[in-house]
């Protein structure tokens, strides 16, 4: 299993922060989406928590990424 620390997952995150960045969605209002706390997306960005599939899906729409998409880079 990849590690958070892999090039691949690395390359996940980037693309949901800078999508997230480059439609003006701040942390707080994107973790309010998920009914969650800022800290749940400073962790993921940060690398102190791994997204599950789930997760992946639902923050990767809400920055206007298609998940498949963003997972056609990495394979």
């Amino acid at each position: 299993m990849a590690s958070i620390y892999s090039e691949q997952y690395q390359s996940v995150i980037t693309a949901l922060k800078k999508a997230r960045k480059e439609r003006g969605i701040t942390q707080v209002q994107l973790a309010e989406a998920l009914g969650r706390p800022q800290s749940f997306i400073a962790k993921i960005e940060s690398g102190e928590r791994r997204l599950d599939v789930v997760e992946f899906v639902h923050l990767a729409r809400l920055v206007g990424l298609e998940p498949a998409d963003v997972l056609k880079r990495i394979i």
